[in-house]
């Protein structure tokens, strides 16, 4: 067996190098997280062929004096902390004191620092981790970093770099994801010479965002914010029918860190559960403050992964908030929505927007153009086909008209004051209507699994109609101690939404009822599932969550009901569903309905219609 021997310096830095420096973006990363601790305002990331030949990174903080700016360069040095506790609070970005040591081995680095009371900056050069000279040069206040021919002198990890385009992209979008966190700081970014983006100093990460990501992600987002004891959400998500068919637009901060979490992404992915198609994500740019105590960013080399000290309750913190959120925003769409005037076109028989009667007195139109057919008259609607589910729920002022606001929206064959005209039922639940703007394909089940799901959900959280129905015969459930003492903890709850339990005996319930919107022979089953999502949740459950997965299983199963719809039914259902809170999915997350805009048609036929 060779000798043991302690390993120099240099060998050792490489070695550390290949935990901390992967490719040039984790290059990148850990010079922007040091201009970030040194208080710059500006940050200027300038980078050749993916980084492999040429990165710089250029701030205006505070710099280093030459004796610091050298001691940066040993391993293990760290401004950031002094003894072991202080990793239980570290509120930096870096702090393990090997990222400069660990680049400098592993390629020509050169660095220029200054500091507002220098009178002149310091040079400092390394190749390949040998020193080649230090020089005072001029500089302004703050520090440079260029770091060129990456890997020169370990060839072998240069292979296993991707291609220049791949490499490129993992900087940009690093980049990106800083500038995010810190809006109230100006980032450039430089490839090659060509300026890809220069956000100046923005108000708020919706601002931010458009700046960097473009007007189009920009105007699908809407704010989040919430608040407990020790934690603190705020951010950006989708509005109702938003998603994506990937993950790159779910970007996740931990104290403005940013973070791979699968903790926080379940939990998006769960909150979504009914708003999103399935297979689809939704956008999301959550930023999460939490006592640093709680939170350890010290599991990764690269400090890419963290770990939640309570897991369970930073998950069910974040569902929550954004289940609360979804909810205001889908009945804000619903109820604030502007109302497009409409008439009907004498001419050609279609539905056009209603010219302002202003705007004619100006223009000396037509006189007759001023009397147009009215999109919403104030008619008494039709009774319901079949279930009351069918017929939609009308409001009325104080005066005890009815708000003809939905009326006239959707509309028979003949009719031809509507925005959504029925025309067909080809196959099965599919209808088909045409609209203003093109052709809807509408599926009915799928609608009606989501009205059905949105009136139990009502009545679930309307814990005054909750009223509870006898079984028969009393039910006896059995328990180990887990499930007990997660029954015992949810007993309150469930009573409150209609469940009639009591303890009868060591490890014994009795349950003697059950609510009005679940079926008696499905209440054990109900609560041995409930109490299994409990136990993999490590207690503590909040029944309205799984009574919520109870709910999308009871409305999907209800279809067989009603297996075929007639005509006015799928008439009567497409208005309902246009009033739920998301109509654009049903409880799964599939798709309720799509449009075939008219220009799509016209680009198919390639010509006008």
């Amino acid at each position: 067996m060779p000798e043991i021997r302690i390993l120099t310096d240099r060998v050792a830095n490489q070695i550390a190098a290949g935990e901390v420096v992967e490719r040039p973006a984790a290059v990148a990363k850990e010079l922007i997280e040091n201009s970030l601790d040194a208080g710059a305002h500006k940050i200027e990331i300038e980078f050749r062929n993916g980084g492999k030949s040429y990165l710089r990174v250029e701030d205006d903080g505070s710099g280093m004096t030459a004796d610091q700016a050298l001691l940066s360069l040993e391993r293990h040095a760290t401004s950031k902390i002094r003894k072991a506790s202080d990793l239980n609070e570290v509120q930096t970005f870096g702090f393990r004191g090997e990222a400069l040591p660990s680049i400098s081995s592993v390629s020509r680095f050169l660095l220029r620092t200054r500091t507002k009371k220098g009178q002149e900056g310091n040079e400092i050069f390394l190749n390949g981790g040998k020193m080649i000279h230090v020089k005072d040069c001029g500089m302004p206040v703050g520090t440079r970093i260029e770091v060129s021919h990456l890997f020169n002198s370990v060839p072998g990890r240069r292979k296993f770099l991707k291609t220049e385009a791949t490499e490129s992209t993992h900087i940009i979008h690093l980049a990106k994801l800083y500038a995010l966190a810190h809006p109230q700081i100006e980032f450039s970014l430089i490839e090659s010479g060509r300026t890809i983006f220069r956000s100046p100093v923005c108000k708020d990460t919706q601002e931010r965002v458009r700046e960097i990501f473009g007007k189009g992600l920009a105007d699908v987002l809407a704010p989040i914010t919430n608040r407990t004891d020790h934690l603190s959400l705020h951010g950006l998500v989708g509005k109702p029918g938003q998603s994506r068919s990937t993950r790159k637009e779910m970007l996740f901060f931990v104290n403005r860190r940013p973070v791979e979490s699968k903790t926080i992404t379940y939990a998006v992915l769960e909150a979504y559960h009914t708003y999103a198609p399935k297979g689809r994500f939704p956008p999301a740019i959550l930023f999460l403050t939490i006592n640093p105590e709680l939170v350890d960013v010290n599991v990764h080399p690269a400090k890419r992964e963290i770990r939640f000290r309570d897991e369970f309750k930073v998950r069910s913190f974040l569902i929550e908030s954004l289940l609360a959120r979804n909810k205001e925003l889908a009945y804000h769409t619903q109820e604030s929505a502007p109302e497009i005037q409409r008439e009907l076109d004498r001419e050609t028989g279609l539905m056009v927007p209603q010219i302002d009667s202003n705007a004619q007195e100006v223009y000396k139109n037509d006189q007759d153009a001023k009397n147009p057919i009215s999109l919403n008259p104030q008619s008494t609607r039709e009774p319901g086909v079949g279930s009351n589910l069918l017929t939609p729920q009308e409001s009325k002022d104080s005066s005890g008209t009815t708000d003809g606001r939905y009326a006239k929206r959707i509309g028979a064959r003949d009719s031809t004051n509507t925005i959504w005209r029925f025309l067909d039922r080809p196959h099965g639940d599919l209808a088909v209507f045409s609209s203003i703007d093109g052709i809807i394909y509408f599926h009915a089940r799928a609608a009606y699994e989501r009205v059905r799901f949105e009136q139990l959900e009502d009545t679930f959280q309307d814990t005054k109609n909750s009223d509870s129905q006898s079984l028969l015969f009393p039910e006896s459930l059995e328990l180990d101690g887990i499930d007990q003492k997660n029954l015992s903890q949810s007993l309150a709850a469930l009573r409150l939404v209609g469940f009639e339990l009591e303890e009868f005996g060591r490890n014994f319930f009795r349950v003697e009822g059950c609510p009005q919107w679940i079926d008696p022979g499905e209440t054990i089953r109900f609560l041995k599932d409930f109490l299994e999502i409990a136990r993999e949740s490590g207690g503590g459950m909040n029944p309205e969550r799984f009574a919520k997965e109870a709910l999308v299983k009871k409305a999907t199963n209800e279809h067989s009901y009603q297996k075929v719809f007639s005509d006015d039914e799928v008439i009567r259902l497409a208005e309902t569903l246009l009033k739920c809170r998301n109509p654009y999915n049903c409880p799964k997350g599939k798709p309720t309905f799509y449009e075939i805009p008219r220009r799509d048609i016209e680009n198919r036929f390639r010509r006008n219609l």
